[in-house]
């Protein structure tokens, strides 16, 4: 199976913050932006793997500023490192405000996904090849994540 750069999988999904995903202080709801981010990571790791994909598990999630009503949200996300049928997938997500022409990042998080076949069983991906500096320092920093999922796992059992 042959390795795949970076860029043939990353996606970018752009949404509109309305009233009803928001809470009292107009800002938008933690959860609808996990939804959107768990969205976004499943279609980049079937887009890279040509299989559909379950998430094992949303390793971390910091939400460093929010949304408010009428700003458009983008994530973007990416496959950063493969295992056997695993893909660590990045999301950044940033608020944009259109009239001031103003954009901050206000989420960024790592989720793992698998692929599977029909079966449901894990099926092989292939590897991936990052390409620029940023891809590089997220595919040179992915073992310390696995580490620390890893470690997390055992705590957990």
């Amino acid at each position: 199976m042959d390795a795949i750069p970076v860029r043939f999988s990353k996606m970018t999904q752009t949404r509109l913050v309305f009233p009803p995903d928001t809470n009292h202080m107009g800002t938008i709801f933690g959860g609808k932006v996990l939804a959107y981010i768990d969205e976004i990571a499943a279609l980049t790791a079937m887009k890279h793997s040509n299989a559909v994909v379950v998430t094992a598990s949303i390793d971390s999630v910091n939400f460093l500023s929010s949304a408010k009503v009428g700003e458009a949200l983008t994530l973007e996300a990416c496959v950063t490192k493969t295992g056997r049928s695993s893909m660590e997938v990045y999301v950044k997500v940033y608020a944009d405000d259109l009239l001031q022409g103003e954009q901050k990042v206000t989420t960024e998080s790592f989720l793992t996904m698998v692929a599977v076949g029909e079966d449901g069983k894990p099926v092989s991906v292939p590897e991936v090849i990052p390409e620029t500096e940023e891809e590089k320092e997220l595919y040179r920093t992915a073992a310390d994540r696995k580490r620390e999922r890893e470690k997390k796992a055992r705590m957990n059992v």
